[in-house]
């Protein structure tokens, strides 16, 4: 069933190291003289997680939250968490990191679960949006890469578990 997939790159590693440098550059001015709080949303955000912190040139902090939305290709249109961050997130800046928002649907689910913990402030971060696949209004304070509603697997976006390791982000063509 994997080996049917047919993939086309999409975005290259270059272009992916590149965009990340320059959001964790933004990321530092906004945040500069501030302690921020940076919540990778697992699993899908880990690569980019990762190589985001390394390009914010300040001291933060980091935790980790899982959510789960999808079925298959295909948002299931229902959001659960499945890891909770454990730093208390009263009075904290607080950076969500997301690898997409297509529905918007799971983004806005962390955000009203984020802000019932009364952090002082709240911005969110994703490396790509699917603006034609919003099936509600989502903000994205940082934003990599929009793109079309396709769709994709690497650098940390999956089908079925595989694919993450990609270094790249790889539009999936066809299912035979």
């Amino acid at each position: 069933m994997i080996d049917s997939m047919k993939l086309s790159q999409l975005i290259s590693a270059d272009d992916i190291q590149t965009k990340v440098c320059a959001l964790g550059e933004d990321i530092g001015k906004k945040f500069d003289g501030k302690e921020l709080l940076v919540v990778g949303i697992l699993k899908g955000s880990f690569m980019f997680y990762s190589d985001l912190i390394r390009a914010i040139d300040m001291d933060i902090y980091c935790d980790f939250m899982g959510a789960s939305s999808y079925a298959g290709m295909k948002s299931s249109g229902e959001c659960q968490l499945t890891l909770d961050c454990r730093t208390p997130l009263k009075g904290k800046h607080v950076l969500l990191v997301e690898d997409i928002v297509d529905t918007g649907l799971t983004m806005n689910f962390l955000k009203h679960h984020v802000r019932q913990r009364g952090p002082a402030s709240l911005s969110t971060a994703s490396l790509l949006l699917k603006p034609e696949a919003l099936k509600e209004e989502c903000d994205v304070d940082f934003v990599g890469f929009e793109i079309a509603n396709d769709f994709v697997v690497g650098y940390g976006l999956d089908y079925q578990g595989y694919y993450r390791n990609l270094p790249y982000i790889a539009q999936v063509q066809n299912m035979n």
